[in-house]
């Protein structure tokens, strides 16, 4: 056989593979909608009075001033900014609404080989092993291996597999981030009999 023909063959048979899928994103996120738990600057450059700070509540609301309660989970700041200057057109002669992200929430839900498995909400960036350590800690049981990082990207579940265990005895590793509603699993050992 050629040299040419065994090229050939090979450019062939490499290109039948699909594209391959790019590995999950595991660096800090910043979700650019807005959820519950946030901390938002709201500025009035006409009314200075009505400046405020607030976190959004648990429903996804806030309570403002003149307005009363508005529902703003789920938008972004652009679209809460157009919102706010149309609630305020009433009261306002400029109604010029700034609205500015303080610090973003991070929720994260950990299961499987947990001392306390459940949500938890961060308001700051945090890894993966800060949110276990956040759910107590792993069990003896956990392998920690095989911790499933699971995310939301584009509308779809993506996993991830995580190795912590470099990270727990002390070898330099790097950060992995929570994004918000990421979920983390960490399965048990399997015994092998």
């Amino acid at each position: 056989m050629s040299f040419r023909l065994a090229a050939l063959i090979l450019v062939l048979c490499t290109g039948c593979q699909g594209p391959k899928k790019a590995p999950l994103q595991l660096t800090r996120q910043t979700p650019s909608y807005l959820v519950a738990g946030d901390v938002i600057r709201i500025s009035f450059p006409a009314a200075p009075e009505l400046n405020q700070t607030q976190k959004i509540g648990a429903d996804g609301s806030l309570s403002l001033p003149l307005v009363g309660e508005v529902a703003v989970a789920g938008k972004t700041v652009g679209q809460l900014e157009v919102e706010l200057a149309r609630l305020y057109k009433a009261q306002l002669q400029d109604n010029e609404v700034i609205v500015s992200l303080d610090t973003r929430a991070v929720p994260v839900v950990v299961s499987g080989a947990v001392q306390k498995p459940g949500k938890i909400v961060f308001e700051r960036p945090a890894t993966v092993l800060e949110a276990i350590m956040e759910a107590g800690g792993f069990t003896p049981e956990a392998d920690l291996k095989k911790v499933s990082l699971i995310r939301i990207v584009k509308g779809e579940h993506e996993t991830q597999l995580v190795d912590l265990r470099n990270v727990i005895k002390g070898r330099p590793t790097p950060a992995i981030y929570c994004s918000g509603g990421d979920v983390i699993y960490v399965p048990e050992k399997v015994l092998n009999f």
